[in-house]
């Protein structure tokens, strides 16, 4: 059981995880990533250069955390669904409890989602970051249908439904009149569906 005094830790540092990659957005959305230092984030935020060192490996890994702990947030939910639901329909309601509960994105994350295209750095980070949540996803699959573990089937699966993640956001990005990104992206959601359906 996690005692008082470590659940307070674990809270001051996801207080101090949150307000560096606040920060980071700040900063790389008014001056552009490039200008942007480890140091002036760390000085934005409050704490030492020292301080970021402990949380993160550089700036762009500040930059991508809210995007991280939002697929962290989705992959649990993901897990939680009763079992006896068929995986695409369970990773589509994920998604819609996920967009439920955090609303609609404000409009500096439609600035992250637009530096990541834009800055190599950031895009091959995120690129990464999505390659680990997508290996975990698959298994997560694999568990829930009974196959086995690397089955092309999960990994199929769990490729296509980020991917529509993916191109659901950038699609929202650039809607014009602006539509919310959770209609869009069920949008994409929709055309992939078919493919895995019971009877597909």
């Amino acid at each position: 059981m996690e005692t008082p005094a470590g659940g307070l830790r674990e809270r001051k540092k996801e207080a101090t995880r949150t307000a560096l990659h606040e920060a980071a957005m700040r900063l790389a959305v008014e001056h552009g990533l490039d200008a942007v230092t480890v140091e002036a984030i760390a000085d934005a935020a409050g704490v030492s250069r020292r301080t970021f060192s402990n949380y993160f490996d550089g700036k762009e890994d500040a930059l991508l955390y809210g995007d991280e702990q939002r697929m962290r947030a989705l992959l649990d939910r993901f897990a939680a669904r009763p079992p006896d639901e068929p995986s695409w329909a369970a990773l589509r309601a994920a998604f819609h409890e996920l967009a439920g509960e955090i609303g609609e994105p404000d409009p500096s994350w439609a600035a992250q989602a637009r530096l990541a295209r834009a800055h190599p750095s950031v895009l091959a980070r995120q690129l990464a970051h999505y390659a680990a949540f997508e290996r975990t996803l698959a298994d997560l699959i694999a568990g829930r249908d009974g196959l086995p573990p690397g089955s092309t089937r999960a990994v199929v699966l769990a490729g296509a439904f980020l991917t529509a993640l993916r191109i659901g956001v950038l699609t929202w990005t650039e809607q014009d009149p602006p539509r919310s990104m959770a209609e869009v992206t069920d949008e994409v959601l929709a055309e992939m569906a078919a493919s895995f359906s019971p009877a597909g």
